[in-house]
């Protein structure tokens, strides 16, 4: 592989990140500061983060490799990064932190951190395990929550200049304020009785369908921040629980055994961080890459100027309008590109429509359980990206080869989609009267050709965010136009 690109303070593992990655180079760039998108292929022949075993050239052992600072992995699925990593990578990422280097992980980049039975899925640099969900649906949450801190570490969520700001995105669809959830009514009265100038700081960070730590008893791991009580815009899967009654919660425990409260979050860590050898590494299962989302961005700032050195030159993510995305293209140029990217805004459209996906926020759609809307946000975002971006000499190169067959699969995908969601909603529509009308294994096998598998990707969708999401690789030293 030829390394096109010089190492920079920064560099973001970009296999398996999809909306993940983009959201988090995004960020880094909105804050100013100087980073690279890296390959686990590229950090496997040791590009960036130095060879393992490697040597300085005064024969000592070889430091943080080419100036790197810290490596920031995004969510995604964990497995999948460590298998683009390998052997080679997982290794070479290990010995650079223990030489000094320093880790951030968000989601998934938390889970590839964590201790696994097989090394071959993840490093291995905390002592702690991920856990599993009692309940599937508890993964299913999504939103802000307001985090219990800890004070006293350097790392530890520091009260920002504006403490009362909320976020943009606890809002709902039509744009009106959402009313408070049960759970953001008792926080509020717990900070009313405390009186005005409590010294209790509670940051409201996002999470979107997180992991879980698996706790041990040990001093080597702290807790940065655990979960509190749900925020204005705290769903679980499709349910808005500020649109629901307090009353309805404790019914719902006694007829049918749900506890779908959200109060099962209380006290779990959310954010830890620990010492490998002779670097640092701070796991959060909170997105605080999240655009416009002001304690979690002030926190993000706050990490990357302790971990870097470097000062960000704001400490706020401004809105990632995907609703309304820019293209930097030259005309004529990216025709196949443009027309995905409409084509895809006019699924999106038509599934919102149809009552299948729903506007969520200025970035993100949601979907109604069971419905691929990970997979579509992952390639609205990857083209909205592409499209923003000056491409490079690099990339028109490549775009000339794959064009083609990029455009071919893009016409398939966008007839197979549309005929995929207007019969998800045609069986919606019998599932009372005709259940078996519609064959809900042909719908299972459209979805995987073209979609692929929920968690592990695949299907025509799959390529197609490949060869999008490698236009962005080539032209990542261009700035996104609603960043200019």
């Amino acid at each position: 592989m030829r390394y096109m690109f010089a190492a920079q303070p920064i560099c973001i593992l970009w296999d398996a990140s999809h909306i993940w990655g983009l959201m988090a180079w995004r960020a880094v760039r909105a804050l100013g500061l100087p980073c690279r998108l890296v390959k686990g292929q590229e950090i496997a022949e040791g590009a960036y983060l130095g060879k393992p075993g490697g040597v300085s050239p005064n024969g000592g052992p070889q430091q943080s490799g080419a100036g790197v600072r810290l490596l920031l992995v995004p969510g995604g699925n964990a497995r999948l990064k460590a298998a683009a990593l390998g052997k080679n990578g997982r290794e070479a990422v290990r010995q650079w932190v223990e030489r000094g280097g320093n880790y951030l992980g968000f989601c998934g980049g938390s889970g590839l951190a964590l201790t696994h039975p097989n090394p071959d899925h993840g490093l291995n640099i905390c002592p702690w395990a991920r856990a599993a969900y009692p309940e599937r649906l508890y993964h299913l949450i999504s939103g802000h929550v307001r985090a219990h801190v800890a004070s006293g570490h350097e790392f530890s969520p520091r009260r920002p200049a504006e403490p009362d700001r909320q976020p943009v995105n606890g809002h709902n669809d039509t744009g009106a304020t959402a009313p408070l959830c049960p759970g953001v009514r008792r926080a509020a009265a717990r900070q009313a009785q405390s009186g005005a100038a409590s010294e209790i700081f509670s940051p409201s960070l996002p999470v979107w369908w997180p992991g879980r730590f698996a706790p041990e008893k040990n001093n080597h791991v702290t807790v940065l921040a655990s979960y509190g009580s749900p925020d204005a815009d705290f769903w679980l899967a499709d349910l808005p629980l500020q649109s629901l009654p307090s009353k309805v919660f404790s019914h719902w425990r006694d007829l049918y055994g749900l506890n779908l409260s959200a109060d099962f979050l209380e006290g779990q860590p959310m954010a830890v961080t620990g010492a490998y050898g002779q670097g640092q590494y701070v796991l959060s299962y909170s997105h605080l890459e999240t655009p416009h989302s002001p304690d979690a961005n002030a926190w993000l700032a706050q990490l990357l100027r302790s971990m870097t050195g470097l000062e960000p030159t704001r400490e706020d993510v401004p809105l990632w309008q995907l609703r309304h995305p820019c293209a930097a293209w030259p005309e004529g140029s990216g025709g196949p590109l443009l027309s995905a990217l409409r084509h895809m805004r006019e699924l999106l459209d038509l599934a919102v429509a149809h009552h299948l996906f729903f506007g969520r926020t200025h970035w993100l759609w949601g979907w109604r359980t069971g419905l691929p809307g990970a997979a579509c946000n992952n390639l609205h975002a990857a083209l909205c990206t592409a499209a923003s971006l000056e491409p490079s000499a690099s990339a028109l190169a490549y775009w000339q080869q794959v064009s083609p067959r990029f455009a071919k699969l893009e016409g398939l995908f966008a007839a197979g989609a549309e005929d995929y969601f207007l019969a998800c909603r045609l069986a919606e529509t019998l599932s009372p009267t005709m259940p078996d009308a519609i064959d809900k294994r042909g719908l299972d096998h459209q979805r995987e050709s073209l979609f692929g598998h929920p968690m592990n990707g695949g299907g025509i969708l799959a390529e197609l965010l490949e060869m999008t999401e490698e236009l962005v690789y080539l032209s990542q030293t261009s700035i996104p136009c609603d960043l200019a």
